[in-house]
Parts: C-alpha cells; sequence; structure tokens
C-alpha cells in the first residue's frame, strides 16, 4: 500500500534547519529498504496560488487555500506493507526532521 507523509512545519515554531544530513541518511535507508517512492520540499505558502475554476471562468489566488500558521512543508510517498510499518517510519521521520509528519493511505 502506498501512503502520502506529509512534513508539516509551523511559522510560530519552525523546526531546526540544519536536519539536511539526517534527513539524506534516513533517506537513503528508506530506498536501501524498499520504502520510498517520492519525496520533495516544497517553496513557502507565500508562492503557492489556488485555481478555481469551477465556475464560468477560472479564479487565480496568491498564497495558500488556507491560513495557517502550521503548514505542508514537504512529503513522502512510501510503499510500505501496512499501517503500522508506515506509522513506525513516520514516528522516525518525525525525528530526523524535527518537524511533524501526517500519514494517509492512498485509496
Amino acid at each position: 500500500m502506498q501512503y502520502l507523509v506529509s512534513v508539516i512545519d509551523d511559522k510560530s515554531n519552525p523546526g531546526s534547519t540544519d536536519r539536511r544530513p539526517a534527513i539524506s541518511a534516513f533517506n537513503e535507508r528508506l530506498i536501501a529498504e524498499g520504502y520510498w517512492v517520492f519525496a520533495g520540499g516544497l517553496a513557502d505558502t507565500d508562492t503557492a496560488t489556488v485555481i478555481d475554476n469551477r465556475g464560468e471562468q477560472a479564479v487565480f489566488s496568491d498564497g495558500p487555500f488556507v491560513e495557517s500558521k502550521e503548514y505542508l512543508a514537504g512529503i513522502w510517498v512510501w510503499e510500505a506493507p501496512d499501517l503500522d510499518v508506515a506509522l513506525k517510519l513516520a514516528t522516525e521521520a518525525s525525528k530526523v526532521c524535527d518537524r511533524k509528519i501526517e500519514v494517509r493511505p492512498f485509496l
């Protein structure tokens, strides 16, 4: 089963910025153990654009779709045999990247 693993940062209490070496090592382990599918960090929410084309014409709005002190800072997509394995990996990921993690299975 595949899982979307969201990295959640907090503008008022951000995670430490010196985590890149630890995150790289964790990613290498995910690859070696066959869990890695995809990962990527995201630019700040100030760079977001929301498009709503449900009406007569498209509406473009600058900024995130919701204003919040917490925001999506990056994602992983993992392949894991079950939710327990994904949650165990996410527990490690939270420590490694010093941020909250949300795990959601794909349908």
